[in-house]
């Protein structure tokens, strides 16, 4: 006689002689489930045959789990690149210095149109990521397909090496609020799915994201996903234009998240973006906040909230890179770059001819 839950849990050798010899010995057994439990929380893809187990006994908030990474995709050296591309650390050097830093660049004629052609390029990135999300795809698959076309553009992908992040994009499933690592895991159906692209073009840099569904989605799920986007749409259509104060955005995001019954994650932000990937001003998306600066023509910079189904609290894995929801419910992100202007915004990032649209209103959902 074997024990059934060992069969589902994979434990080995685990027989018994008869039902009454199962029974007697229960109290004591059931310990080792617990045991297999514990480490297959830890170690849920697999490279070959062999279990991938990066972080034994790590406690996960959510059912996600990472999976075996590809090598490191490479540049080709005629393209242009950031100062930490090839930094044995990925230090942004020229961020460094401008630490602490809360001026506020207004960018000139010759500036907003290179953001323009950069952001127009990071778009057309993540359109064609956009298009390979369904299940059974891995995110190293989305993060290919990303790095191949920021260099088909002439683009370096921003995230890699910045900080040795290892991939030319984010990834970011379900409980992930962000920054998740492309890995060898398939997309499953119901899944959510953030792509989040950089390019770096000409000296300039294009920042935007999207929350994709991955075949059919929840209600709930979707209704988190709608609520994200819309207190993006309403941040911008409120907030940005000239004399508006930074800290004014995380009081239309909240509300509007609070509406839903949503929180509002705290310890990311939208930022400056122009020839450096980040920098003033810090864009807080939640009420209350401390943001420093007020809206002048020729500010750039990203607005990107990050709307959580349960609390607004995060952890981040052992990779140092993966943020993720603190009680393991789902998380959702939109991000634009946009430009004041003289009478109101420019979002530079927006899809052509549907910039009030995104990929998911296009997708199926339960």
């Amino acid at each position: 006689l074997q024990c059934p839950t060992c069969i589902k849990l994979n434990i080995q050798g685990s027989f018994f002689c008869n039902q009454e010899c199962f029974k007697s010995n229960w109290e004591l057994h059931k310990n080792l489930h617990k045991l297999a439990k514990s480490d297959v929380a830890s170690q849920s893809s697999k490279k070959g045959s062999a279990l991938f187990n990066p972080w034994p006994g790590y406690k996960f908030t959510g059912r996600l789990r990472p999976a075996a990474q590809s090598e490191k995709r490479e540049v080709p050296a005629h393209i242009g690149r950031p100062d930490y591309a090839d930094h044995p650390e990925g230090y942004p050097l020229s961020e460094m210095k401008l630490k602490g830093n809360t001026y506020i660049r207004q960018l000139d004629h010759d500036e907003i149109e290179g953001m323009r052609v950069a952001c127009r390029l990071g778009r057309e990135v993540l359109d064609e990521a956009a298009k390979a999300i369904a299940p059974g795809v891995t995110t190293d698959e989305i993060d290919r397909i990303c790095h191949e076309a920021s260099i088909d553009r002439e683009c370096y992908p921003s995230p890699l090496n910045y900080y040795q992040f290892p991939k030319s994009c984010c990834t970011s499933v379900n409980e992930v609020i962000c920054h998740g690592i492309p890995d060898m895991r398939p997309l499953q159906n119901g899944d959510l799915c953030n792509v989040d692209v950089t390019v770096y073009h000409r000296g300039f840099h294009g920042d935007l994201n999207e929350t994709l569904f991955v075949g059919e989605v929840s209600e709930k799920a979707r209704n988190l996903v709608v609520n994200t986007w819309e207190c993006l749409e309403k941040a911008i259509v409120e907030c940005v234009k000239p004399g508006v104060k930074y800290r004014e955005v995380g009081n239309v995001i909240q509300k509007h998240a609070s509406s839903g019954g949503y929180s509002v994650v705290r310890s990311y932000c939208g930022h400056g973006i122009h020839r450096l990937f980040h920098c003033a001003p810090n864009v807080p998306h939640y009420a209350k906040n401390k943001a420093v600066g007020v809206m002048k023509p020729g500010h750039c910079f990203t607005i990107e909230p990050m709307i959580s189904e349960g609390v607004w609290g995060d952890v981040t894995w052992p990779d140092n890179w993966t943020s993720v929801t603190q009680d393991g419910r789902l998380s959702a992100q939109f991000e634009q770059t946009m430009i004041v202007t003289d009478t109101g915004v420019e979002v530079l990032t927006a899809r052509p001819g549907k910039a009030h649209t995104p990929y998911f209103m296009e997708m199926s959902s339960l």
